[in-house]
């Protein structure tokens, strides 16, 4: 199925606000408001940096063995935000953690909340406290597949930054791995600060487990399939 570059056709809607009776001298301001809401809305999209995903519409419940569906439904009407809890989603490759992670993101979006989602904090520059600033303000922080690669004691430590950074403020971050919290030591080699880093994480936290076959191999094999019955059908047609 394609994937959906999500966008807004009712700010309104979008931000779950009713307009409310407007005072008669502000009357004439009451048709350029839903305007400012929509580019509310617009700035916090791109500030976000989502990118494309599948909507959660297009999320196959029944092909993870492991998904507990009433807990991300739960977690989509956002009270999480409210309560400053982290949510963890783990699990293989292929199985919608980042979906589900890009859909949380954009309810909270939707919903008058600003929000970030980054694949890589390593790749950011200007050294630990600067690098990590701009991840400090939004009020729910996505970070993208810890645990696929092996990552060096700058990396930890900027880890480390947000994650104390935000627990302070009582600030939420959803985040995907694809190892346990007792595998990181394997990620993070050689950096002191793992066990706090985990335990700063699990204060307040959420586990959503996703187990099973990946869905993107699913996909594949499909369209494989699908492709060699086509050429065959030509192929006949052709003799």
């Amino acid at each position: 199925m394609p994937c959906a570059h999500v966008c807004s056709t009712s700010a309104s809607t979008a931000c779950g606000h009713r307009p409310r009776p407007s005072p008669p001298n502000l009357a004439a301001c009451r048709q350029g408001a839903p305007h400012a809401r929509v580019a509310r809305l617009s700035r916090r999209l791109g500030n976000a940096r989502l990118g494309t995903f599948k909507p959660l519409a297009d999320f196959d419940w029944h092909w993870p063995t492991t998904c507990n569906r009433p807990l991300i439904e739960e977690l989509l009407t956002l009270d999480f935000l409210r309560d400053a809890t982290n949510i963890v989603l783990i699990g293989p490759n292929g199985l919608g953690k980042t979906m589900l992670a890009k859909n949380l993101a954009h309810q909270a979006l939707l919903h008058g909340h600003s929000a970030r989602f980054t694949l890589d904090l390593a790749a950011r520059s200007g050294g630990v406290p600067r690098g990590a600033r701009p991840l400090h303000q939004p009020h729910g922080l996505a970070i993208d597949e810890i645990g696929y690669l092996s990552y060096d004691t700058r990396y930890a430590d900027l880890l480390f930054e947000v994650i104390t950074r935000r627990y302070q403020a009582e600030r939420s971050v959803v985040l995907t791995t694809n190892k346990p919290f007792g595998e990181w030591n394997q990620v993070f080699t050689h950096a002191a600060c793992v066990v706090t880093l985990v335990d700063r994480l699990m204060h307040r936290a959420e586990i959503v487990e996703l187990a099973g076959k990946s869905y993107r191999l699913k996909e594949a094999t499909e369209r494989a399939t699908q492709k060699a019955k086509s050429r065959a059908d030509t192929a006949r047609k052709e003799r």
